[in-house]
C-alpha cells in the first residue's frame, strides 16, 4: 500500500540550499561568525516553515539538529527553549482548550448565543463572534476555536437556511457568516495573551530583546479597547459591502434552542471546566499577587481536569497540536535568543537605524509597524512572520525612541490583525475559505479593507487608549 510521502524533496533541497548559501557568505564586518552561522541555519528553518518540505515540528528538529552539528551551539544551549515556561503556558492552554470540546462547553457557549441574539443575521453573526471572544482567553488554538467550534454551527445555520456551496445560494447566509466569523477570530486571537499561539512567542522575544515583561493582564488591557471597537465595526463594514441576502434569521434561535435540548443540562465535566476557567481568569489578572506565575496557574488548571477525570491522560497524549508546538516553538525561541544574545539582532538594529535617523520614533513606529503588517502576504504562517520579522522590526523601532512596552505590543497585535489579508495567512484560514462559500477575489478585496481599518482602529484609537493608560 502506497502511503503519501511528508517529505517534499525539491522544497527540502531549496531550504538547505539557502541555508548553506547563507552560511558560506562571509560574515558581514562587525558581526560575529558564530551569530552569522546560527542565522543561516535559522533563515533556512524559516523558509521551511514557509514552504514546508516537512511538518513544522520537523523541519524544528532539523534546524537543532543543524545547530548541535555544526557546533554553531552546544547540545544544551540548543535544548535551552524546551525549558521556557512561556511555552509550556501555551502548551498548558493547549490541553485545556481541549476540555471546551470534549464536553461540549464550547458548542454550548456558541448556541446560547445564537438563542440569545440570532434573529438577525447581523445579530447571528455577533453572537458567533461573542462566542469565539468568550473562549479566545484559554483557547490558544484560533484554529481550533474556530475551526473546530464555530465553523460547524456556521455550516449547519447555513444549510438551514439553504445557503451551499455549488448551487448558487453561498450569498443568502453562509458567505457572509464565514467572512464575518473568520475575521472575528483575527481580532480575538489579538485580544489575549492566550488567544494564539505565536502571542508568547513574541512576548518572549520582547523580553530578550528590549528587557520588558509583558504580562496577561497588560497585554488584555491593552488590547481591550481597539479590540471591542474592531470587533463591532467589522461586522457592519462586511454586513454593507458584502451583504447576506437572507437578513432575518427566526429560524437560528429556534434551531440552537433545539441543539441546547438535546445537550441538556450542564453536565458535571462542564461545571467543572467552567470553574477551571474562571480561577484561570483570576490566576491570570491577580496571580502575581499571591506569588502565582501564569505558567504555574495553567499547570493549576491542568491538574484540576485531570483529578475531575474531565481530562485523562489519553486525551493529553493525543493533543497533537500542542505537543508539535512544544517542539518548534522552543527550537525558534533558542534560536531568537542566541540570536539576540550573539548580537545579531542588535547589529541589524544599528544598521536599519540609519535607514529612520531623524524620523523620530512615532514615524518609526507607523512606518514599520505597517511595513510589517502588510509583509504577511509573503507568509502562510503567523508564527513564521513573527519568527522571521518581530524581533527585528521591534529592535528597530525601540532603537529608534519608541517605548519598548508600546512598540512590542503593537506588533504583538499586527501579529494577528495582519491574518485578515488572505485565505492562507493564518491557522484558520484555509478552514474558512476551503468551505468554499467566499471567492479568492472577494477574500481578498474584503481583507485589505479591513487591514485598512484595523490599522486605523489600533493605530488611531489605539493609540489614544495607550496614552490614558500609560504606555507612552
Amino acid at each position: 500500500m502506497n502511503k503519501t510521502s511528508e517529505v517534499r524533496y525539491l522544497h527540502l533541497f531549496i531550504t538547505i540550499a539557502i541555508g548553506a548559501i547563507l552560511w558560506f557568505i562571509p560574515t558581514p564586518a562587525g558581526l560575529d561568525q558564530q551569530a552569522w552561522h546560527l542565522f543561516s541555519i535559522f533563515v533556512a528553518t524559516i523558509i521551511g516553515l514557509i514552504i514546508k518540505p516537512l511538518p513544522m515540528g520537523s523541519v524544528a528538529i532539523m534546524g537543532l539538529t543543524a545547530v548541535v552539528l555544526t557546533n554553531t551551539l552546544e547540545i544544551e544551549e540548543a535544548l535551552s527553549g524546551f525549558q521556557n515556561k512561556t511555552i509550556w503556558l501555551i502548551v498548558i492552554a493547549f490541553f485545556i482548550s481541549r476540555g471546551f470540546i470534549k464536553t461540549g462547553l464550547g458548542a454550548r457557549v456558541a448556541y446560547l448565543f445564537v438563542y440569545l441574539f440570532g434573529k438577525k443575521t447581523l445579530g447571528l453573526s455577533y453572537s458567533l463572534i461573542a462566542s469565539d471572544l468568550m473562549l479566545s482567553p484559554a483557547m490558544p488554538s484560533n484554529t481550533a476555536r474556530a475551526g473546530g467550534i464555530i465553523m460547524p454551527i456556521i455550516r449547519s445555520l447555513s444549510e438551514a437556511y439553504g445557503s451551499r456551496v455549488g448551487d448558487g445560494t453561498e450569498r443568502k447566509i453562509g458567505a457572509f457568516l464565514v467572512k464575518s466569523s473568520f475575521q472575528g477570530d483575527m481580532i480575538t486571537s489579538a485580544m489575549f495573551l492566550t488567544a494564539m499561539a505565536a502571542n508568547p512567542l513574541a512576548v518572549q522575544l520582547a523580553s530578550d530583546i528590549t528587557g520588558v515583561e509583558i504580562t496577561w493582564t497588560g497585554w488584555m488591557l491593552a488590547a481591550i479597547v481597539p479590540g471591542l471597537i474592531s470587533l463591532f465595526i467589522i461586522p457592519l463594514v462586511i454586513y454593507k459591502l458584502y451583504p447576506p441576502e437572507v437578513k432575518e434569521t427566526p429560524k437560528a434561535p429556534t434551531m440552537a434552542k433545539e441543539k441546547l435540548k438535546e445537550m441538556g443540562s450542564l453536565k458535571r465535566e462542564e461545571w467543572f471546566m467552567i470553574s477551571v476557567f474562571i480561577i484561570l481568569l483570576v490566576l491570570w489578572i491577580g496571580g502575581t499577587t499571591f506569588g502565582i506565575d501564569a505558567t504555574v496557574a495553567a499547570f493549576i488548571g491542568l491538574v484540576i481536569l485531570l483529578l475531575t477525570q474531565v481530562l485523562s491522560w489519553s486525551d493529553i497524549k493525543k493533543e497533537e497540536g500542542a505537543w508539535d508546538t512544544l517542539v518548534w516553538f522552543s527550537v525558534l525561541v533558542m534560536m531568537a535568543s542566541y540570536l539576540n544574545s550573539l548580537g545579531m539582532i542588535p547589529w541589524f538594529s544599528d544598521l536599519m537605524q540609519g535607514a529612520v535617523q531623524g524620523l523620530g520614533w512615532t514615524y518609526t513606529l507607523v512606518i514599520l509597524a505597517v511595513v510589517y503588517f502588510y509583509s504577511h502576504y509573503f507568509f502562510a504562517s503567523n508564527t513564521a512572520h513573527v519568527s522571521a520579522m518581530y524581533a527585528a522590526f521591534l529592535s528597530v523601532i525601540v532603537a529608534a525612541g519608541a517605548p519598548p512596552v508600546l512598540s512590542a505590543l503593537v506588533l504583538g497585535f499586527f501579529s494577528n490583525l495582519f491574518g485578515c489579508t488572505t485565505h492562507y495567512g493564518s491557522g484558520p484560514a484555509p478552514a474558512f475559505f476551503g468551505a468554499g462559500y467566499v471567492t479568492q477575489q472577494k477574500w481578498w478585496s474584503l481583507g485589505f479593507l479591513i487591514s485598512i481599518i484595523h490599522i486605523v482602529v489600533w493605530l488611531g484609537i489605539g493609540g489614544i487608549w495607550w496614552k490614558i493608560i500609560g504606555l507612552w
